[in-house]
């Protein structure tokens, strides 16, 4: 079964190419919303032609995505309503309706909500295609050709995407097409998440466009490194969900996903400037704030030596808080100890000279 594999990869890599793009414009969940309305024109295009394989299917998926992009603008830019709200609205609508016809009118398909939610990639293969003379999954040559399309695209945009993805703005007046760039853009969202709609279902198509760019986002700022290292946190999501899924015996979308997000919160929770790190920050930084503040104290002409009590009643410290700040400023012979009382060494003393002028602190 390599060919699931192979079927994950590529999707992911497909999705995760254009979804750094929807992460710096601030639309990942517009992506949501596409993947859930595409179900309205594959629904549409089938009344029409009988046929649950004709490539109608994708192209009026894909059309209906780009009228999900338009209709959530037409409404946002009245300013009635936000932007978040309008996406709510416009996709819980149309893909009701699809859902409604569905359920309704293509009872004997095997549109079943239960696959065209989560998806079964491990079905993949049973849908088989020849190329020249050698049988592959259609959903691996289909998302393959996607894939390139996409590279192909942005390659060629790359300056052009850049610009209205950082500076919408400076890009109208520098004269870049603005509108063509987003809308195509948009249509190639809109394909690569009909392609991808078999193969990992409607609530896991937002995953595998946003979830590699996000974990890229937080690591890098330059738009090269946050595109290759996006397509990298997709490939490896998409083999470490493979393996799991397939040892404990679980959807292997679902897993894929699962892992994306545990390797999100891994980067979101451990990178240089992640949620631990700055709390580790933080009190590190309170901690030297609060025995400076205790050696400027004693600085000061009238406490040049003082008392535990004395200590802990000023900067109202608990005794073990008192112990854990003394005993640093001990180990590092910024204060000694004299019978009952405590006063600053020579080190010290230049210390809180230094810290006076570097801050600019009065005597």
């Amino acid at each position: 079964m390599i060919e699931v594999l192979f079927v994950l990869i590529v999707t992911a890599m497909a999705a995760s190419l254009l979804g750094v793009f929807l992460v710096l414009r601030g639309m990942a969940m517009v992506t949501d919303a596409i993947s859930h309305t595409i179900l309205l024109g594959i629904v549409l295009a089938f009344f029409v032609t009988n046929d649950i394989r004709s490539p109608w299917l994708i192209i009026a998926a894909s059309l209906v995505g780009l009228a999900t992009v338009y209709i959530i603008e037409l409404v946002s830019k009245t300013e009635l309503i936000r932007q978040d709200a309008a996406i709510g609205f416009v996709f819980t609508a149309l893909f009701a309706i699809a859902v409604i016809l569905v359920s309704k009118f293509a009872g004997n398909v095997h549109l079943d909500m239960d696959v065209v939610l989560m998806g079964e990639v491990i079905f993949a293969p049973f849908n088989r295609i020849d190329i020249l003379g050698v049988s592959i999954p259609n959903a691996l040559w289909q998302l393959s050709i996607i894939l390139l399309i996409n590279i192909a695209f942005v390659t060629l945009f790359y300056k052009e995407l850049k610009v209205t993805s950082f500076d919408p703005k400076f890009a109208y007046i520098a004269g870049f097409s603005v509108a063509l760039i987003h809308y195509g853009l948009m249509t190639l969202v809109s394909v690569t998440a009909v392609a991808a709609f078999d193969a990992v279902g409607s609530i896991l198509v937002i995953n595998f466009f946003v979830a590699p760019a996000l974990t890229a986002y937080l690591l890098v700022r330059r738009l090269g490194a946050m595109i290759g290292l996006a397509i990298a946190f997709a490939v490896l999501n998409s083999v470490a969900g493979y393996f799991i899924s397939f040892h404990f015996d679980l959807s292997v979308a679902g897993t894929t996903a699962f892992v994306a997000l545990i390797t999100f919160m891994i980067v979101f929770l451990f990178n240089s400037k992640g949620f631990i790190i700055r709390r580790i920050q933080k009190q590190h930084q309170k901690k030297t704030f609060s025995r400076a503040m205790i050696m400027m104290l004693m600085n000061e002409a009238s406490h040049e030596s003082l008392s535990q009590k004395e200590i802990m009643s000023h900067f109202n410290l608990s005794e073990a808080q008192f112990n854990r700040h003394i005993s640093y400023l001990i180990a590092n012979e910024y204060m000694e100890k004299d019978e009952e009382k405590y006063r600053l060494t020579r080190r010290g003393e230049e210390f809180t000279h230094y810290t006076r002028l570097k801050y600019e602190l009065p005597a």
